[in-house]
């Protein structure tokens, strides 16, 4: 008897997620070695080092962390009434419509000078925020494509369960998750050496990336149940 075969979301499928996670990782260096040592999405960090500078009293410096974590939880607000609006549009995915505004973005981040640092690393959160607010998932398994603990927490939980149960499919999620991380670094090494070497339009290539992952989305998949 044959199998059938049933069409998933490119959004959801893992080499979509390699294109999102090494440009999430890109722009996080990027915006590390260029703009001023912020990072543009890893917030805990950010936190971090906005709490140690405003405990010492360096109140402009810890300035230059919470207005990225202002702009991520805005970029993350803004995504979710854009798939509340066009959720269901037909002439082009909500997802496609964030790409594009968010390549757009890159776009322009990689002509702002560096006596604008603040400006560019707060438009990047912004534009990580929409990313990891509208592609949240892989083969069906929850995951960020500009952070990582919370894919290296998922893929060693999956990994000891499979230890455990020895189902296959628990071995799967963890190659998944775990291939994200390789991929998110992967994106962090190029991100920044390009940036260190070359600077601030560098940015460029994230956007590229981000260009591949928009044009795979008109492609359906096709999945054997």
């Amino acid at each position: 008897m044959s199998e059938k075969k049933k069409e998933i979301q490119m959004s959801e499928a893992f080499i979509n997620s390699v294109f999102l996670a090494v440009s999430g990782g890109f722009q996080d260096a990027y915006t590390y070695n260029t703009r001023e040592e912020v990072f543009s999405n890893a917030q805990t960090g950010n936190v971090v080092l906005m709490s140690q500078n405003f405990m010492a009293g360096r109140w402009m410096d810890g300035l230059r962390y919470l207005l990225p974590l202002f702009a991520f939880a805005l970029g993350v607000f803004f995504a979710e009434r854009i798939q509340g609006r066009f959720k269901y549009a037909k002439r082009l995915h909500w997802r496609q419509g964030i790409l594009l505004l968010e390549i757009v973005i890159l776009l322009v981040v990689g002509l702002i000078p560096q006596d604008y640092n603040m400006a560019a690393t707060v438009l990047v959160s912004f534009a990580c925020a929409m990313q990891v607010q509208a592609f949240r998932k892989v083969k069906g398994y929850s995951y960020a494509s500009t952070m990582c603990i919370g894919n290296l927490r998922s893929g060693t939980a999956a990994f000891s369960m499979y230890l455990r149960d020895k189902k296959k499919e628990q071995l799967e999620q963890a190659l998944y998750y775990f291939g994200i991380i390789l991929f998110f670094a992967v994106g962090a090494g190029i991100g920044g050496n390009l940036s260190m070497h070359y600077g601030i339009r560098m940015i460029w290539v994230s956007a590229a990336c981000l260009t591949v992952s928009f044009f795979m989305m008109f492609f359906a998949q096709e999945k054997r149940i």
